[in-house]
């Protein structure tokens, strides 16, 4: 009867830290979804399909600067293999190279505070979004996998 409990326990312990590190690795593809949602934002501003809308701006730098801060622990080394359906996934070159990667993270919340109160119309958003663009490209051109 004590190895039976023992083997369960085992297992749902098992099953507890995969299922920690599937919240994990889903928290995270959330946190960059609502990036690209910010991005979207400002990007439609800019070319004029919405207008300019400062409530819209500051809740989107607010979101970015908190995705930057909680990124980095979104990637252990134990949520390296774990599978999804979504349409990208995180390279093996994170876990290689995690300083870089982080650096990377670390340059979008600069970007963020760099600009943070300082967009206040839509031509200081349009002269800000080309310091976002190339801090996502950063880390998306080596770190994030398109599936085929």
């Amino acid at each position: 009867m004590k190895r039976t409990g023992i083997a369960l326990a085992v297992l749902l312990l098992g099953a507890g830290i995969a299922g920690a590190q599937q919240d994990l690795v889903a928290t995270r593809i959330q946190l960059m979804k609502d990036n690209g949602k910010s991005m979207a934002a400002f990007a439609q501003m800019a070319k004029g399909e919405k207008p300019y809308d400062q409530a819209t701006v500051d809740s989107s730098l607010t979101k970015l600067e908190a995705a930057a801060k909680k990124l980095p622990t979104l990637y252990p080394a134990s949520t390296k293999d774990v599978q999804t359906e979504e349409k990208y996934t995180a390279s093996s070159k994170v876990w290689e190279n995690k300083a870089d990667f982080e650096s990377h993270i670390a340059k979008l919340g600069k970007v963020v505070a760099d600009n943070k109160g300082k967009i206040t119309s839509l031509d200081t958003l349009k002269a800000a979004i080309p310091q976002f663009g190339d801090s996502c490209k950063g880390c998306h051109e080596t770190y994030r996998i398109k599936k085929s």
